[in-house]
């Protein structure tokens, strides 16, 4: 019978440890660490590698150096003579005209704050209404020819109402509120003349339009007063329609009067139409000669 305190059998020779004499020590320490990476080479992130740059030599960079000299020299004497230009223009009266108007998309120069003089810019501030108020009207009047054409009317007066607004609004534009802004600006007899013949023209149109009298497809190509009533019996909302471009025409008419009184007004109190006879007579007088 083996002894009481005979070795374990089963226990590893080589390891008698205690296991309550390192209760409170950490494990051994070469056990837990890592084995250290192996240090990179010198030239790894290329510091010390040497760069090839190409370098300019010295006459390169001296003709590259005169180049530019030259190119400065060209841009000084363009720029001088933009100004010696701009100079003599302001000298000969003439406006260089930027387009500003309007914000969105410039298509035309309009600046009455900065070029009109400040007696003469609520009636060119008016005129200007009245232009806006002659693209309304024609707009309108493509709004009530349209309801025409779809409740059964010929649409040829369609036609023809899109055939005022494409040729109305920039030819009102040319013919009479440019000269008038231009005459304004620069005080010249001729475009006062430009201006009441072509406005009166502008005036005639529109009271003929506010009418509608049965010419063309009975009037019906025209928002007017005739057609508007030929049509309310039989199209309420059409003769409705109708019946406001009546009322836009109208509104245009009066202040288109309004306009060219207050500048014919103006026109004769300024002395512009004395300068104007006395430009007549000269003329006449040099084609008699």
């Amino acid at each position: 019978m083996a002894g009481r305190y005979d070795a374990n059998p089963f226990a590893q020779e080589d390891e008698e440890v205690n296991p309550f004499s390192n209760a409170g020590r950490a494990p051994p320490a070469a056990n837990t660490r890592l084995k250290p990476l192996p240090h990179e080479p010198r030239d790894f992130y290329g510091r010390d590698a040497s760069v090839d740059i190409p370098l300019d030599s010295a006459a390169d960079l001296k003709s590259k150096e005169r180049e530019l000299k030259a190119k400065e020299t060209e841009l000084n004497r363009r720029e001088q003579e933009v100004r010696r230009k701009e100079e003599a223009a302001s000298r000969a009266g003439i406006v260089l005209e930027e387009k500003n108007w309007p914000p969105f998309f410039p298509i035309i120069h309009h600046d009455i704050a900065n070029e009109i003089p400040i007696h003469l810019q609520k009636l060119q501030y008016v005129a200007f209404t009245t232009y806006l108020g002659l693209v309304l009207c024609l707009f309108w009047n493509i709004i009530a020819t349209s309801t025409a054409w779809i409740k059964g009317n010929d649409p040829q007066i369609w036609f023809l109402s899109i055939i005022y607004f494409i040729a109305g609004v920039p030819l009102a534009y040319v013919l009479w509120y440019r000269p008038l802004y231009r005459a304004f600006r620069s005080e010249g007899a001729f475009k006062f003349a430009w201006f009441f013949l072509f406005y009166l023209v502008h005036i005639g149109f529109v009271i003929f339009a506010a009418v509608a009298p049965p010419v063309v497809f009975k009037g019906k190509s025209l928002a007017g007063i005739l057609p508007a009533v030929d049509l309310i019996g039989d199209h309420a909302i059409v003769g409705i329609f109708y019946f406001v471009g009546f009322g836009l025409f109208c509104l245009e008419a009066v202040l288109s009067i309004w306009v060219i009184q207050q500048v014919y007004m103006y026109f004769r109190g300024s002395g512009q139409a004395a300068e104007m006879k006395r430009d007549a007579a000269r003329g006449a007088f040099r084609a008699a000669m």
